[in-house]
């Protein structure tokens, strides 16, 4: 596949080496920006194998990425005026941390793509330095049984890399924590959104037929009455726990991401009866409904942001989800059946 950030190669004793900048252009920044709304996320990658940065040769620092291609560009931009080898795995176009914690970006691909690659015959030395959030899916001891390459465990921030490299590969224990601020919880709503706001527009047109069949009388009066309302609360829904509850995280209630979604969905919800209230048509069915509809649409949503968190562990994910997925399940059915009631006595 042809890249356009490559900018022609480097000679090793096993063949070119595509070489590439630190320096991102318009496209490399375009991508990202997309990728972070989810356009063509799972395409946003790099073809796994090694490259060149800069002009490096056999002494030079090798740094292991992923293939999604946001993480290479951060590693690759963070070394400007740098002369490194990258080696990229093939983590299926997943960002380093989720890749580790599902195992493609692992120490059986490591040791395939260091074969593949030739790197014992291009660099002198037995160095790779790993992002420190690759831990949980490399086994330091077996890449150097298996391989004779031993691994260093690099900063948390791609961004720490330079002082990190300079430092003689020591960082410092703020190169070590991994922190979660409202600015890095920020990032990731958008992609979160949009993927909600799919299944959220199908959801709404089938609440807005719906509510047009099920109520005696006029479709569009019934639609327009009963349906836009469903489509206002889908909406909140989406909002309470796609949006602020990622933006609250620290000040939400308890520890399980479940029940913050829950609190931001029910004071959604909460305001929206508030102002439906007085409306006509409008009773006590239909405001049950959605007083468990979207605390429990909320809540699964808030969910999605457990895998990107310094607060989770695998074991407390897992255990929350035992927890609080038949309830949210259980919630949206109770609240569907008070709205089809609420349809049928209008």
């Amino acid at each position: 596949m042809t890249q356009s950030f490559v900018a022609g190669s480097v000679a090793t004793v096993t063949g070119p080496v595509p070489r590439v900048s630190a320096s991102l252009a318009w496209p490399d920044h375009w991508g990202d920006i997309k990728a972070r709304w989810n356009v063509g996320r799972m395409d946003h990658t790099v073809d796994p194998g090694l490259y060149a940065l800069g002009t490096p040769d056999d002494q030079s620092a090798v740094l292991v990425t992923a293939n999604y291609k946001m993480s290479f560009n951060r590693l690759r931009e963070s070394l400007p005026g740098r002369n490194a080898w990258i080696l990229v795995l093939d983590t299926d176009g997943v960002n380093v941390w989720c890749a580790a914690g599902k195992g493609s970006f692992g120490t059986r691909e490591l040791a395939r793509r260091l074969d593949a690659c030739g790197l014992g015959r291009i660099v002198a030395h037995r160095k790779l330095i790993l992002p420190q959030l690759s831990a949980p899916g490399i086994e330091a001891h077996q890449v150097k049984h298996i391989t004779g390459f031993r691994v260093v465990y690099g900063p948390v921030q791609a961004a720490d890399l330079p002082v990190f490299i300079d430092a003689g590969f020591k960082a410092t224990p703020e190169m070590r924590r991994k922190t979660f601020t409202a600015w890095e919880r920020m990032v990731l709503i958008p992609v979160e959104l949009v993927s909600a706001l799919k299944w959220g527009v199908v959801l709404s047109v089938a609440f807005f037929l719906a509510a047009g069949f099920l109520i005696s009388g006029n479709f569009l009066s019934g639609a327009l009455n009963y349906g836009f309302f469903a489509a206002a609360a889908l909406m909140a829904a989406i909002i309470a726990g796609a949006v602020v509850t990622p933006l609250l995280l620290p000040w939400l209630p308890g520890r399980a991401f479940a029940l913050k979604g829950a609190v931001t969905g029910f004071m959604a919800a909460g305001i929206l009866v508030f102002m439906r209230s007085g409306s006509h048509g409008f009773g006590r069915f239909e405001s049950i409904a959605w007083l468990f509809l979207v605390p429990a649409l909320s809540a699964s949503l808030a969910m999605n942001f457990t895998g990107a968190s310094t607060y989770t562990s695998l074991s407390g994910v897992r255990k929350e989800m035992r927890v609080a997925v038949p309830l949210e399940i259980l919630a949206g059915i109770i609240g569907i059946c008070f709205w089809i009631r609420a349809c049928f006595i209008a």
